[in-house]
């Protein structure tokens, strides 16, 4: 999918960008100056919600295009949640990058839907190295293949793409497994010790849909809070 950012050159300080409705941002790397621009707000909030940490963006920069970007950092206000500032990693397609890519999960484990299994993530995303033009903007892992307790989805299993390095986490790292369900007993146990190393929030009960993305300027999972200003804020 292709996206394109509009921005203008920003004289303004990020607080008095904000007052007239725009967003701040700044865009830096490739060996280039580093720009202050401001945003639209309603625009790259859209953007936000569509594209991933690995999505190569075209930046329009007052009107005259300033080559490919990625979504570098992206700040957010700690109680409305609203964007508040953004950085934009500019990238030299000559060169190899390294970035993160997500793992987007389909179908349903026969684990879950015929053993009442529950559905563990351990890995969400990857860390590649790739030229530019290589990149994707996230790798699908099919849970099908999940039909026993046994069974197991691996780094190395993923469908990665020849031209894409894989740099963490290791290739036997277990990425997604079907566990038998647990009763509440267990879990209540595993709430109070402290030497449990089961991530509960990783869990996914049969049945359980993924909510959906929070809209325009509210907090999500796809990226993660940042910086700000002279930096960067709230998927990607």
């Amino acid at each position: 999918m292709a996206f394109t950012l509009n921005a203008k050159s920003r004289t303004l300080i990020g607080d008095k960008a904000r007052a007239d409705g725009n967003l701040p941002a700044v865009v830096y790397g490739a060996g280039g100056e580093a720009l202050n621009l401001e945003l639209s707000y309603v625009e790259f909030a859209k953007l936000y919600q569509a594209a991933s940490e690995s999505s190569l963006i075209d930046l329009n920069v007052d009107g005259t295009a300033a080559g490919k970007i990625l979504l570098q950092e992206v700040q957010f206000e700690p109680v409305k949640g609203r964007i508040r500032h953004v950085d934009l990693r500019r990238i030299d397609m000559s060169k190899p990058l390294t970035t993160m890519v997500e793992l987007h999960f389909m179908g349903e484990p026969p684990a879950v839907k015929a053993m009442g299994g529950t559905l563990v993530h351990n890995v969400n995303e990857i860390e590649v190295k790739c030229l530019p033009s290589d990149l994707i903007d996230y790798i699908e892992v099919d849970l099908t293949v999940l039909k026993t307790f046994e069974d197991s989805i691996k780094v190395q299993d993923l469908a990665v793409p020849a031209n894409i390095t894989v740099l963490s986490p290791h290739a036997d790292n277990v990425v997604a497994k079907v566990t038998p369900a647990l009763t509440e007993d267990e879990i209540k146990a595993m709430e109070t010790d402290s030497s449990a190393n089961v991530d509960l929030s990783q869990i996914e009960t049969a049945g359980k849909k993924k909510e959906e993305e929070p809209a325009e300027g509210a907090e999500g999972d796809k990226k993660d809070d940042k910086k700000d200003a002279g930096k960067k804020d709230d998927k990607k």
